[in-house]
């Protein structure tokens, strides 16, 4: 299998080629983690295929985790030891086999407070946290967990207080680009042969009589509207599952309802710390996890029910997380100290409970109408789970023989294979690149084997290899890479998904805007017009966002943020 370009000809192409009347076995709608696991997993079982996203791969949900693949040590506490070991396979498939150029061991501090009952509690759970991990039948591909006395605790994490811990146990999980992960996956279903496009739109179905046979769909670029036949759709919308649904005038057999969880980023060093942490909370758990040159904080678990597409984060909201660390940093955090922030929507499966953190994170696959497959919740580690239930559901009503079985637990994602042998030759592939081994790590850990592709770039033009001015951390080569390979349409989901320069840096990415949106220029064709217009686009977000992060509660700050408008198309 060749990896195929998400390229601006790609797409066109796939566009064409849906719209040319040809009935396709399955069309998946949606493009966040599980949309495009859908479409991975239909399209290897040797069936056609097409995948459409109204705005960017991994827009929403899929973009705005909280970045781990874990298996939810929570969930045991809860007896839910199915899901966990679900989620403990997925991740052993991932570490070790899908992407382990994307996905990548980290290590996590319980602090412990109570003497006595406390240390044999939590260790009996994390030690079945290890044990599901190894009789899962994957290689966990990872190290086992110890434990640590209150002095070897705080040499590990000096920042905690002393007196907020007597001992501590530490264990392994795992972390991973969600955005980018996602992104890859609609690429590896594309060099399967997928037909995959972002912003484009479904704005109706197609019925004959009772069955759905297909969608009618919107080029969001050009306003291009043309219909897609389809033996079987599969929605898989997360948070909007109740509004693709009634597009097919059913109400469904389940419903959906979205929680926030906000993060915030701070610098590595306003917390002194060589390991992640997990801290209890009144609901939930708090993370703090190393990412990049930051820490990531989350999460909050609270009802949203405004703007799904750009859910807005409350002075409120981060005060609550700030105050959760606080109680156990010797130098607490303040606001100041917030460098960047986001908020992700999960679809949680409704039900009767009182509040979003004891709703279900299992996911469930219906089919309320003859041609119509939803598939809803989950968490974003069993993606790969859920895509091959989903894909079942479709292929038990098409002709037999039409499908195999799922063979995704065996199809390494691109970037994957070879990704090993590349970095234990990055001093190599420094020398002969004229980049420091530093950046060729980088570069390793976001491409895999994909890596020769970025340095064709640069051996074409030398200038890419100089750091992308307002975004350090990323070459140049990459704001061109993201626009000819990796399907960016807009600076938007340069500066937000393809990077993460809007939550990395102080000013949310505007010094980088300019620039990057030069680069993209060249392969999509913009004018100088259109240049200006993604730029001013991109800093009214930036002040949407930080108006609304300054407001006391959601409805305010959802106002705030609404004031900035989406993308405008631009054909």
């Amino acid at each position: 299998m060749k990896p195929v370009a998400l390229s601006p000809q790609s797409r066109q192409q796939a566009l064409d080629a849906m719209a040319s009347g040809r009935e396709l076995d399955i069309l998946v709608v949606g493009g966040g983690v599980v949309g495009a696991g859908c479409a991975l997993d239909a399209v290897t079982r040797g069936l056609s295929v097409g995948l459409v996203e109204a705005r960017d791969w991994a827009s929403g949900t899929s973009s705005r985790s909280s970045k781990l693949i874990h298996g939810g040590l929570r969930y045991l506490e809860m007896l839910d030891f199915r899901l966990v070991q679900e989620a403990l396979k997925e991740r052993g498939l991932l570490i070790q086999r899908l992407a382990p150029h994307l996905v990548h061991p980290v290590k996590f501090l319980y602090p412990l407070k109570h003497r006595f009952w406390e240390r044999p509690y939590v260790g009996a759970g994390v030690l079945l946290y290890d044990t599901l991990g190894v009789t899962s039948g994957n290689a966990r591909g990872l190290p086992h967990h110890r434990h640590l006395t209150r002095r070897h605790a705080l040499r590990e994490v000096p920042a905690l207080k002393a007196d907020s811990l007597v001992g501590a146990v530490q264990y392994w999980d795992a972390q991973v680009d969600d955005a980018r992960h996602t992104m890859t996956i609609a690429r590896t279903a594309a060099s399967y042969g997928a037909l995959v496009a972002n912003r484009t739109r479904v704005v109706g179905f197609l019925r004959q009589g009772e069955r759905v046979t297909g969608a009618l769909v919107t080029d969001l670029e050009t306003g291009r509207e043309f219909e897609v036949h389809a033996k079987q759709v599969i929605n898989a919308t997360g948070v909007w599952t109740d509004d693709t649904q009634g597009l097919a005038d059913t109400r469904g057999q389940f419903h959906v309802r979205a929680s926030k969880g906000v993060h915030v980023l701070v610098p590595r060093d306003r917390v002194n710390s060589q390991s992640g942490l997990i801290l209890r909370t009144e609901k939930s758990v708090l993370f703090v996890i190393p990412w990049g040159r930051h820490w990531l904080i989350g999460t909050t678990d609270t009802d949203w029910d405004l703007d799904k597409q750009h859910p807005a984060v409350s002075s409120r909201d981060i005060d609550y997380l700030l105050e959760h660390v606080n109680a156990v940093l010797e130098t607490p955090l303040t606001h100041d100290d917030v460098e960047g922030v986001y908020a992700g929507l999960r679809p949680l499966l409704s039900g009767d409970a009182a509040d979003t953190s004891k709703l279900s994170r299992e996911h469930l696959v219906g089919h309320p109408v003859p041609g119509l497959v939803v598939v809803a919740g989950g968490k974003y580690t069993t993606y790969r789970v859920m895509a091959k239930d989903a894909v079942d559901e479709a292929v038990r009503t098409l002709d037999g023989g039409a499908a195999g079985p799922s063979v995704t637990e065996d199809v390494p994602l691109v970037g994957a294979d070879g990704y090993r042998a590349l970095w234990n030759r990055r001093q190599t592939l420094a020398a002969e690149s004229g980049l420091h081994v530093v950046r060729i790590e980088h570069l390793l850990n976001r491409y895999g084997s994909l890596i020769g592709e970025v340095l064709a770039l640069i051996r074409e033009d030398p200038g890419l290899s100089a750091p992308l001015a307002g975004a350090d951390d990323y070459l140049e080569a990459e704001a061109v890479y993201a626009a000819t390979h990796e399907g960016a349409r807009h600076l938007d989901d340069v500066l937000t998904r393809r990077t993460r320069a809007s939550i990395e840096s102080w000013d949310r990415g505007l010094a980088a805007a300019d620039r990057a949106a030069r680069l993209m220029a060249g392969p999509l064709g913009w004018s100088e017009e259109q240049v200006h217009d993604e730029v001013e686009h991109y800093r009214k977000r930036v002040a949407a966002e930080r108006d609304a992060q300054q407001q006391p509660d959601d409805q305010t700050a959802d106002a705030a943020r609404l004031g900035a408008p989406d993308i405008l198309p631009l054909g």
